[in-house]
């Protein structure tokens, strides 16, 4: 099972980005290139503790979707979601926040399984690792970006 691990630096209060980070709204920004939007469940504002969205979004040329839950919250230093509906066989990411130097460190922990056995462990060497890895580090300089600037305050009204 691949782990995706990232450390983002942000010189932004502490509890600015960790709502940036569970704001729905901003996640659709930030992944636009996909067309992803929220269809079911949370679908907009600031997602919380059990709570589920279903995210729709064209990957690879295919429309899929995807449910994920909140399965742990400590305002404001942690959030863990999970996939409980969709295309891999398991999705698991850890949201961490701190303080250094002044400034906020946001960590993400992403693990997943693809589906399909040998071809899941073939697609993760071969590009989906890298694929995912990306996506993740676009949606971190989009959060930097909003919460560095008084961009913020679109999103966290």
């Amino acid at each position: 099972m691949p782990l995706i691990y990232i450390e983002t630096v942000i010189k932004a209060p502490l509890a600015r980005v960790f709502d940036l980070a569970r704001s729905i709204d901003l996640h659709s920004v930030s992944a636009a290139h996909t067309r992803e939007r929220a269809v079911a469940g949370r679908t907009s504002g600031l997602i919380g503790l059990h709570e589920t969205v279903t995210w729709e979004a064209v990957h690879f040329g295919i429309r899929q979707r995807l449910e994920s839950e909140i399965t742990a919250l400590q305002y404001p230093y942690y959030f863990r979601d999970e996939m409980r509906k969709g295309a891999f066989r398991s999705i698991y990411h850890e949201h961490i926040f701190g303080e250094k130097d002044g400034h906020t460190l946001m960590t993400d922990r992403f693990s997943f399984e693809a589906p399909l056995g040998v071809l899941g462990r073939c697609a993760n060497a071969l590009f989906l690792t890298r694929y995912m890895k990306r996506f993740l580090v676009r949606r971190n300089n989009i959060i930097k970006v909003y919460a560095e600037t008084e961009q913020w305050q679109q999103i966290l009204k």
